[in-house]
């Protein structure tokens, strides 16, 4: 893998020294997360929209219904920015002024195209769900002409990207580590747990073992 470009656009201005531009570290803060937030501007008004998302190469693929404002603006070709934060934990420090968080974040900017070739179609909707429940895709029955017709795909390749971590404790002044207060970091983590059956579920199905290896891994 390489690395991105440090330009103005992309370049992080606060805490430099936590900014990365290689794909090693960008990438996997995008594979780990599910949501994403993207932000474009229609009607000459800005608008940030939180969605999943998923990576093949270097490309982000978008997804929604074709009805979709923000697929149909994005498909025009017009510069999007989008955002994905991983939060992992609460940074309390010995002063209010010096609290912070631990995170991983990248920042990422592009210009989205329409998916239409079928083919290319079915592969990111795999590429979707397997990214959210590896082995679902041959489980579930797949999507049908009526529902890929429904449905937009957009392709976005990543012309240039960035992300700025924070790890470690927290920094107070000084003078302030002298002061009888509790600080440290408290961990945030995010897990899966035991699954819900559908109450319209067909009795004797069991919950898969893919998605119980999952959950496993997750936990």
């Amino acid at each position: 893998m390489s690395a991105f470009a440090k330009t103005d656009l992309n370049r992080v201005k606060r805490v430099p020294d936590r900014g990365h531009y290689d794909k090693e570290t960008i990438y996997p803060i995008i594979d780990e997360a599910t949501i994403c937030h993207v932000g474009f501007v229609a009607d000459e008004r800005p608008f940030v929209i939180p969605t999943i998302h998923a990576r093949q190469g270097d490309t982000l693929l978008l997804h929604g219904a074709t009805t979709s404002r923000m697929l149909k603006t994005i498909q025009q070709g017009n510069p999007i920015c989008i955002t994905i934060t991983l939060l992992d934990g609460l940074v309390m420090a010995r002063s209010v002024f010096h609290h912070s968080m631990n995170y991983r974040s990248a920042v990422l900017f592009g210009q989205g195209h329409l998916i239409d070739d079928p083919e290319a179609k079915m592969e990111a909707l795999y590429t979707f769900t397997e990214k959210l429940i590896p082995g679902r895709w041959d489980d579930a029955r797949q999507p049908n002409a009526t529902e890929a017709k429904a449905t937009s795909i957009i392709a976005v390749p990543i012309d240039s990207a960035s992300a700025k971590i924070r790890m470690g404790p927290p920094g107070d002044d000084d003078e302030d580590y002298a002061l009888p207060v509790w600080a440290g970091v408290v961990p945030i983590t995010q897990r899966l747990t035991t699954p819900l059956d559908d109450p319209r579920l067909t009795p004797g199905i069991a919950v898969p073992d893919y998605l119980t290896r999952y959950i496993q891994s997750r936990s």
